[in-house]
């Protein structure tokens, strides 16, 4: 009952039921016959009786039954209180409606077919406001548990991301603290500023796509001072990024594995390219890399964040994202196309 008052849309349902079928029902008998106060007192009195049965059956006896499952019951205590209904419309209609009906239709099972009939319709369609209020709430509910549970998912693949990011970064940090290199305290600088993004922004929802190239231009300088060498490293933007928001982190794992995979202290023919195109209604995120001389067996573009991050896209642009990686002879392309 207390559900029941506390969804508008539930009430508001409920009574537009019952003022059309009260408009109706005094509209077709007034056609007929001239409204006096006892006509009044049976219309009025027979909307009562069968709103008692009908919310009986929607407040206690479809609730206990749908805990109970017990069927034989649920039709045993419907039926009592629906026949007792029945009785007291033909009752008060041959009492109130004798003035202006037939006493031989008013007495004839004709008439009683058709309380009995009408009684139950209503009790029916009540039944069925019941399931569709229920199915609604039911319905609010999943999607909200199905976003509670997205969330979660989202969360606990950015904290697998994360520490995949710190780890190579600690890496790249231990070998240039270890060669003694001038470059440490930059680089030091500048794993800091990345780390606070990471803190700071990365666990909204989303981010300022001019942040999210910012946090990758950072990352490209880590690798170039790591290599320490003329290696052609590019990210180009075409476009402007101002406006635009995207998921946070869904394009490192890309540029990640382009350094893992192309790129090495001693190639000198390595290579990565990085472009964002924005001149569209659509982000489009290219990032191309050269293939280094391995063994067939490490060479691919396998990557442990790279299910991570597809999981991720479906996730957080369902049916609005497009991504393709190309295996070429002597490069790998991935080409990931966003409807922010």
């Amino acid at each position: 009952m207390t559900a029941f008052l506390s969804r508008p849309w539930t009430l508001a349902l409920h009574a537009s039921f019952w003022l059309v079928y009260g408009y109706l029902s005094v509209y077709q008998f007034q056609q007929e016959h001239p409204m006096t106060l006892l006509l009044w007192l049976g219309l009025v009195g027979s909307l009562l009786l069968d709103a008692a049965l009908a919310y009986l059956n929607y407040f206690y006896l479809l609730p206990r039954f749908l805990r109970t499952r017990r069927r034989l019951e649920y039709f045993f205590f419907l039926a009592v209180p629906y026949a007792a209904t029945v009785a007291l419309r033909v009752l008060t209609d041959r009492t109130l409606f004798a003035p202006v009906i037939s006493r031989k239709y008013l007495y004839s099972p004709g008439h009683t077919w058709t309380v009995a009939i009408g009684v139950l319709f209503i009790d029916g369609f009540v039944t069925m406001l019941y399931f569709a209020a229920n199915w609604f709430v039911l319905e609010a509910r999943a999607k909200a548990l199905e976003n509670e549970n997205l969330t979660a998912e989202l969360r606990y693949l950015k904290a697998q991301l994360n520490p995949h990011f710190l780890f190579n970064t600690l890496n790249n940090l231990y070998y240039l603290a270890h060669s003694r290199s001038e470059r440490t305290p930059e680089v030091v600088a500048t794993l800091a500023q990345m780390m606070r993004y990471m803190l700071e922004e990365a666990n909204r929802p989303v981010v300022a796509l001019s942040r999210e190239i910012e946090y990758l231009t950072s990352y490209i300088q880590l690798e170039k001072l790591r290599l320490n060498s003329p290696i052609p490293i590019t990210l180009t933007v075409a476009g402007q990024p101002n406006g635009l928001v995207v998921a946070p982190l869904i394009f490192m794992a890309f540029l990640e594995n382009a350094f893992k995979h192309g790129v090495s202290t001693t190639s000198t023919t390595a290579w990565v390219h990085v472009h964002f195109d924005l001149t569209s209604s659509d982000c489009c995120y290219t990032v191309a890399n050269s293939k280094l001389p391995v063994p067939a067996a490490r060479v691919g573009p396998a990557s442990t964040g790279l299910p991570n991050v597809r999981r991720r896209l479906a996730l957080s642009y369902p049916d609005r994202h497009e991504l393709r990686i190309e295996d070429l002879p002597t490069e790998y392309r991935i080409h990931l196309r966003l409807t922010l």
